[in-house]
């Protein structure tokens, strides 16, 4: 016990001298060599930028549209890859009838589809939704359905053999099985659902962190891009954390 807790504390130790290192370089890079707060602001500018976002309360508002977006959308799609994924894992008439054509569409990037996103739905949130949906469910649908694969074709064989009910073989074989592979996929998944969203507010609508970006760029405001891609990183790591946390929890029920 006492090891580990020195290993984290060394850990930490370790990540905050490479965050000081990282932001020595970039005030160096940004004033020595660039010297153009436009091409390259500098950390404390940055700093600036976020402190003014938080004090006239600008960030909140979008955020909160960009994260309801997000968790919608991504919800949506945990629901649809695990179903997706488990039926044509354990069903190969299934999964012969429906590969084809998820294989054809997920090369096809998610912003391709925004023009027809915003012709079904509008220009508000369902083409939004729709965009976040397309990004995250491959990543949940393929881990899920390689999970299911996995499982030994013994156990299949049993339960097909003793005639075990539909709610035992998803409780005590099926989902356990999964598990982990669920998580993996919805914790790739949420990335990709962060960039299905900034990329549609980038291409459409007055709202969300998306929005905002366009909007600093324009105005040549970079170290309020940086700033925004800061808070994104951030919200992003902690919803990660917070999947993780969650599932662990769900895992040792």
């Amino acid at each position: 016990m006492n090891l580990l807790l020195k290993i984290n504390k060394n850990k930490w130790i370790l990540n905050i001298f490479i965050f000081f290192i990282i932001l020595i370089i970039w005030q160096l890079i940004s004033v020595c060599i660039l010297s153009n707060s436009i091409l390259l602001p500098s950390p404390i500018d940055v700093m600036k930028s976020l402190k003014n976002m938080f004090f006239t309360g600008e960030i909140f508002y979008h955020l909160s549209i960009s994260i309801f977006r997000v968790l919608t959308g991504f919800f949506i799609s945990v629901i649809l890859g695990i179903f997706l994924g488990i039926l044509m894992g354990l069903y190969k008439t299934i999964y012969n009838i429906l590969n084809p054509i998820l294989r054809f569409l997920c090369p096809i990037p998610p912003i391709a589809w925004l023009p027809l996103a915003i012709l079904w739905f509008g220009i508000d949130e369902g083409s939004k939704i729709f965009i976040i949906i397309i990004a995250s469910f491959f990543p949940i649908f393929t881990n899920v359905i390689h999970g299911v694969w996995q499982i030994d074709d013994k156990y299949l064989e049993i339960v097909h053999l003793y005639k075990v009910s539909t709610y035992k073989f998803l409780r005590q074989l099926l989902l356990p099985s999964i598990f982990p592979y669920i998580v993996s996929g919805c914790r790739i998944g949420l990335g990709y659902a962060w960039m299905g969203i900034l990329a549609a507010e980038l291409t459409s609508g007055l709202l969300g962190v998306g929005y905002l970006l366009v909007d600093a760029r324009a105005l040549g405001e970079t170290d309020k891009v940086i700033a925004l891609m800061i808070i994104i990183g951030i919200i992003g790591k902690c919803m990660d954390n917070l999947i993780v946390i969650i599932t662990s929890k769900i895992y040792h029920l």
